[in-house]
């Protein structure tokens, strides 16, 4: 029985172990790389990641972030590609196959089919003599590590040194595509990175509700406005319907003892608001709103305003 001391001792020996491993990946980006990921971001169709065992698990993790990051990639199981999946590899396709040994013989039907239908076949392996490499089109070929297995043999070092190339991969294409936040957003509806890239323009309250007065508008009518609408503002526009101004629970207070209710809307307000635009994303509207210590923030095109939120409404859908 290990004691706390040789229970952490050994994490660390894996830990050091693994990151030992990947420090040597450096050498893989070269032409070969270069050459796969044009392959990759050239085709029409998508990427076959495939893969058997441990290196099956590393292929469907993988194909996700390729898939989740700009490039469409599907996993296909190399035992049930035998078996009728290779039918949804098509021409416009390419295949990534990966296997530490490079000689797994579950891979030969795709192999050989990827040949038959001159499918582009690019490989992630760590053996210069096998198979996999020898018919690769492309192939990325890491240093082959000692595992972090005290007994060498179940796969660590080599999953982990598969699995750091293919998020390189992943995030170079993602760089090429010119990749941005709103397009992550749509592949990722679900979750806390969902909710964080929702935009404004889902989730605003729209024109009809918006809080607003003319700059010539009397407070006393101004005041109405603010409590019948109950986001604890009134957003100044002048005679272009331009927002050029807010007033708040504190412009109130700061011109309580000023005969405020003869004053007009733009006397009041605080000019140059800050405002979002549709295609704010939930968490940057959080972010600024937070920092200004503002609870509603008003939506503008062109700084004519189209909707409003409350941090109420942000916080809801973050929770």
């Amino acid at each position: 029985m290990m004691n706390k001391a040789q229970i952490l001792s050994e994490a660390k020996k894996v830990l050091l172990t693994e990151l030992k491993s990947a420090k040597t990946i450096s050498s893989v980006f070269d032409s070969n790389y270069y050459n796969l990921v044009k392959t990759i971001f050239n085709i029409k169709g998508r990427v076959i990641v495939t893969g058997i065992g441990k290196s099956g698990h590393i292929a469907n993790k993988i194909s996700a972030t390729l898939s989740s990051t700009g490039t469409p990639s599907h996993f296909v199981h190399p035992t049930e590609a035998s078996h009728g999946d290779l039918g949804s590899i098509t021409k416009n396709d390419c295949i990534l196959a990966i296997s530490n040994s490079g000689e797994t013989y579950e891979l030969n039907g795709i192999i050989n089919y990827s040949k038959r239908f001159n499918i582009p076949l690019l490989s992630i392996s760590a053996n210069k003599k096998g198979f996999l490499f020898s018919k690769s089109d492309y192939a990325i070929l890491f240093k082959k590590p000692i595992e972090a297995c005290p007994l060498n043999l179940a796969p660590t070092s080599s999953t982990t040194m598969a699995l750091i190339i293919g998020d390189t991969i992943a995030i170079t294409l993602l760089k090429m595509r010119g990749f941005k936040k709103s397009q992550f957003g749509k592949f990722h509806p679900g979750g806390n990175i969902g909710k964080d890239l929702a935009k404004l323009s889902d989730i605003m309250h729209g024109i009809s509700e918006l809080p607003l007065a003319k700059e010539k508008e009397k407070m006393s009518s101004t005041l109405l406005t603010m409590t019948k609408k109950s986001f604890g503002c009134v957003g100044v526009i002048n005679k272009s319907n331009n927002l050029i101004g807010i007033i708040t629970d504190g412009d109130l207070r700061r011109n309580m003892d000023k005969n405020i209710i003869n004053k007009t809307a733009s006397e009041v307000m605080t000019r140059k608001p800050m405002v979002g635009e549709k295609e704010t994303l939930v968490g940057e509207a959080i972010n600024m709103m937070n920092a200004k210590k503002i609870t509603s923030l008003f939506v503008c095109n062109k700084m004519k305003p189209i909707g409003i939120v409350h941090i109420h409404d942000l916080l809801r859908l973050s929770n």
